[in-house]
This record gives structure tokens, sequence and C-alpha cells, in this order.
């Protein structure tokens, strides 16, 4: 009798396996932070940038008050990153000519616009008025469902985040896993550790321009009808939805507004 069960060995098929699994964990963020611990941080940017370290990268920026330190950072590295700017409709005009200035002058070629759906404007803010009553809808609408969009293609994102600009960014690391949608993108902050004063001294010495505002009192700057002046003292960004429960955007953390698209009982601008 001739034994044939080995006839088949080479050919048996091979169950496809769908890869779930994160991009990256919580663990790799820690190996990364002790990795580059102390380092410069353009050595750090260029290491991760052009050794890809974090897979597909692109920048998020909103071409505020200290964008330009980042974005010239960046730029040094590779001007061809993309860098994705959340057009929401509700920008000051200052902000959209101060994007197109830095483009222009630091040879960014990546920009891509992110606009809100319109089909999701015309149904839950046709008005455009959420942001008076329900900030958390508005920015998940105009910020946060259009970036979710665009970083489908990406593996990690660059921020310009900073630890010292309010007491919940207080010990931001350079490396962190963004656990918004159980992806596991990287999530960089390259100024995490910087200081007002490194900031200043960097536009000084790369001659880069400020954003118009800054000099009538917005260190932080957003769109118009969330942004308010600070007082001298104050967090930088404590003019950001200024009289609400909110510190961030959402871009930066879990979604958390009750989108139902409804205006709340009796509501009534007074506007």
């Amino acid at each position: 009798m001739v034994d044939t069960r080995g006839s088949n060995a080479g050919t048996e098929r091979r169950i496809d396996r769908i890869d779930t699994s994160p991009r990256f964990t919580d663990a790799d963020a820690i190996r990364l932070n002790n990795l580059f611990r102390g380092s410069d941080t353009r050595d750090m940017l260029r290491t991760v940038i052009r050794d890809g370290l974090a897979g597909d990268l692109a920048v998020v920026s909103s071409f505020g008050a200290e964008s330009a330190v980042l974005l010239h950072l960046v730029a040094e590295i590779d001007p061809a990153l993309p860098v994705l700017f959340l057009d929401t409709g509700k920008h000051f005009d200052e902000t959209l000519a101060y994007r197109d200035t830095l483009v222009e002058r630091l040879g960014l070629t990546g920009l891509r616009v992110l606009t809100p759906d319109a089909d999701v404007l015309a149904a839950k803010d046709d008005k455009g008025l959420r942001w008076s009553w329900d900030p958390d809808g508005c920015c998940e609408i105009r910020k946060v469902l259009p970036l979710a969009r665009a970083m489908a293609g990406f593996d990690g994102s660059i921020t310009g985040r900073k630890g010292f600009q309010s007491r919940t960014r207080a010990g931001l690391p350079r490396f962190e896993i963004d656990h918004a949608d159980g992806e596991g993108r990287l999530k960089i902050n390259p100024l995490a550790s910087w200081t007002q004063d490194q900031l200043d001294a960097w536009f000084t010495a790369h001659d880069l321009p400020r954003h118009p505002l800054v000099a009538r009192g917005y260190p932080s700057i957003g769109c118009a009808p969330c942004t308010s002046k600070v007082a001298p003292g104050e967090d930088p960004r404590s003019g950001r939805w200024k009289g609400w429960d909110k510190t961030e955007c959402g871009i930066h953390v879990p979604g958390q507004n009750d989108d139902d698209g409804n205006l709340p009982p009796g509501y009534d601008p007074a506007f």
C-alpha cells in the first residue's frame, strides 16, 4: 500500500487572515519616547520622517498662532509631506490669509484642505449656528469627521500641541497613540516640551511671519465664533470656547457630543 499522505503536503491551502491589529500600540509609543528621550527635535523629526518609523505621516495644522514653527521644521525635512488643514467655514479671514502666506513662504507642496460634508451640514447645521448651543457637535461636523476621513490613508499624524498651553496638556508626550477609533495610529507631538520662549526664539532666528491676530491678544486661534482674547496671566488656550466646559475641539480626544442634530428645548438665538 502506497502512503500518499505527504503527496499534498506542499500544496495545502493556507488560510487567509485579515490583519485587524492596530498599527501601533502603547508599547510602541513608550519605546519611541525612550528612544528619542533627550534628542534634538529636528533630529527626531528627521529620523521619524525619513526612516519611516511611523509609517505614512501627515501634519495636522490649524495655521494658528505658533504653527509656523512646526511647519518650518517639517519643510526643512520634506516640504512635500501632506499638511491637513480643516477649513471649517468659521475661520478668521486672517487665518486663511496666513495659511496661504506660510504655504508659499515655506514651499509646502502637500497642503490638503479638508471641508465638512455638505449633506451633513445641511442636515445638522443648516443655519450655521450650532457652535452657539452645541460646540462639541459643531466641532464633530466641521473638524472630527472630515479629519477622520482624511486620516484613513495614514498611519500617524504630526501635531503642533505644546504642554504649556493649558493644564489639560501638561505632561504631553512626544509620542502617543490615538485611541479615537481603535486603528492605533501614532500621534507625534514634536513641540510637546517647548516653552513659549523657545517658540519665540525660533520665530526670530528664522524670520518667520506671525499670525496677525497674536498681536491683538489671541495667543491661541481657532474658529472665529469660539475664540476670544486672553487676559495676561491666563492659559494661552483659555480664550477657546470661553464660558463652556470644553478645552479641545475633539480631534485629539474621542468624540463626546450628543449628535442628535436637534436644537435644545426653548433655544432662541440672541443674535
